[in-house]
């Protein structure tokens, strides 16, 4: 049963990896970000279940807190991104580079 869980994780982390390499898309990149953290998770509570006890289940709580600001913030950033260029190509964090 363990195995399938991990399996499902590494299958999620791994499809996260791809959509982060592959896609120019600003937010299809942080779903790609938001689904690597979901499979870490997962991978987290996972294991804390295989060795009964809350570690796991605590971490996966902070994992949710960071991505949620992680969120935000990108969110935020994004926007002003559109405004100011009017594209979310992610050529444009190049032009930050100054």
């Amino acid at each position: 049963m363990i195995q399938s869980y991990l399996t499902v994780s590494i299958l999620l982390f791994c499809i996260g990896i791809v959509g982060v390499i592959s896609r120019r898309n600003v937010f299809t990149v942080f779903m790609s970000i938001e689904l690597m953290l979901n499979a870490a998770n997962l991978a987290f509570v996972t294991f804390s279940r295989l060795h009964e006890t809350m570690d796991g289940h605590v971490l996966a709580l902070i994992v949710m807190a960071v991505a949620a600001a992680e969120a935000a913030l990108a969110l935020a950033v994004v926007i002003l991104l559109h405004k100011h260029k009017g594209q979310l190509d992610t050529n444009v964090f190049s032009l930050l580079k100054g």
